[in-house]
């Protein structure tokens, strides 16, 4: 009889081990497919998104450059600018071919087919404006883009974004499945391990110990995944060593700025700020001394300005300063001459008297330029005069910068 109940229960431990073991198995081979599935949807979703983003900025470019081509009066700019408008054409027609390659479901297709209609429709606009601006009839060619050319790519923009809040909202509902489903089986997991406790102790511990480490592993990589797109985008738009924007984001933001002023009639400035004999402070103190002046520059430039106005390095001693709503020149003057007085004050760099000193240049629009690159020029130019205007400093062992 002993032997009997002997022989029972170790069959019956021995079961349920096995159960036990199988059920981990399965419950981990469950998770890592659909760790795998919901990777494979989430790339699919992103190729997608940022073909789509692609796709938006390239027909954004092409609508630009259309207007910049209607508003200048140089030939050559204008042939530049067609070539650019040309190759943003292809880059949109790519980004929708590949799209069409990937397929589509049948609301995905019906959004691609309206697509279809409005390209046509945006074809045949842009390609009449090009005819009015070949034919010299620029008046007509900046009258159609801003009735029809304009209309006509914000539909578009929409319909693109349209699409892309489709795959973003498809990304969070697998994201929140997968998530559910993670914590549902994890949940009977644990449950199973601690009922079989007694009987399977050592291999109900291993099995959720090795869960528990693929969880953690999994949220680690999405934490480090999120960092490092957090960090990308910081580092496209934001210089390293000052932290202020970048060429690339003044820009952006001096066009916005532009187009604002240009819809309100109202003022904007740009300053262009480069520091004087600033090589020789490097070539003397070395490149941490160098550096500590940029990043005190940089921390005077936005000491001196308004909150809502962008100050950005732009090269290596190069600065330049976007004023919005100014009132006039005078009120331009009075912030270069503030930023004169700070960059002035007296600072010890590493038990270094260098005193800063900057040339400073600036338009205003409309009077100096009605685009970004025309403002830019203007106030590059302004500068120079300044710099070449100042008188040289003396020779001495303690230089201003």
């Amino acid at each position: 009889m002993r032997r009997s109940q002997i022989f029972l229960a170790a069959a019956a431990f021995a079961l349920l081990a096995l159960f036990i073991l199988l059920q981990t198995l399965n419950s981990a081979a469950q998770l890592a497919r659909l760790n795998g599935d919901l990777r494979t949807v989430v790339q699919n979703h992103d190729l997608r998104i940022s073909l789509i983003t692609r796709t938006q900025v390239a027909a954004h470019l092409r609508t630009d450059t259309l207007l910049r081509m209607a508003l200048t009066r140089d030939p050559f700019e204008r042939d530049a600018l067609l070539a650019q408008f040309d190759h943003a054409g292809y880059l949109v027609g790519a980004g929708r071919r590949r799209l069409a390659d990937m397929g589509f479901d049948a609301r995905e297709q019906a959004n691609f087919q309206t697509q279809d209609e409005l390209v046509k429709r945006i074809q045949d606009t842009q390609d009449e404006i090009t005819d009015l601006l070949a034919a010299g009839q620029d008046t007509r060619a900046r009258a159609m883009i801003l009735r029809e050319a304009i209309p006509l790519a914000a539909q578009f923009n929409a319909s693109l974004a349209q699409l892309r809040d489709y795959y973003e909202a498809a990304n969070r509902t697998a994201l929140a499945h997968a998530e559910k489903t993670y914590r549902t089986t994890l949940h009977r997991i644990f449950a199973l391990g601690i009922a079989a406790l007694v009987l399977a102790g050592l291999i109900g511990w291993f099995s959720l110990r090795k869960l528990v480490q693929s969880y953690r592993s999994i949220e680690t990589h999405l934490e480090e995944l999120e960092r490092s797109r957090a960090a990308l985008r910081e580092e496209a738009t934001h210089d390293a060593l000052t932290a202020l924007a970048n060429r690339r984001l003044f820009y952006d933001r001096l066009q916005q700025a532009v187009l604002r002023a240009r819809r309100h009639v109202g003022r904007l400035a740009v300053l262009y700020v480069d520091l004087d004999r600033f090589k020789e402070i490097n070539d003397q103190y070395g490149h941490d001394v160098g550096d500590a002046v940029l990043s005190e520059v940089a921390r005077r430039l936005q000491s001196s300005v308004r909150e809502s106005d962008t100050v950005a390095r732009i090269g290596g001693d190069e600065f330049t300063v976007l004023l919005e709503e100014v009132a006039d020149r005078a009120a331009v003057s009075a912030a270069m001459h503030k930023i004169s007085l700070s960059l002035a004050q007296d600072t010890d760099f590493y038990g270094l008297p260098i005193t800063i000193e900057a040339s400073i240049g600036h338009a205003l629009f409309p009077e100096d330029g009605t685009t970004a690159d025309a403002l830019l020029r203007a106030a590059d130019q302004s500068m120079y005069r300044a710099k070449h205007r100042a008188t040289p400093p003396q020779q001495s062992s303690l230089f201003p910068l």
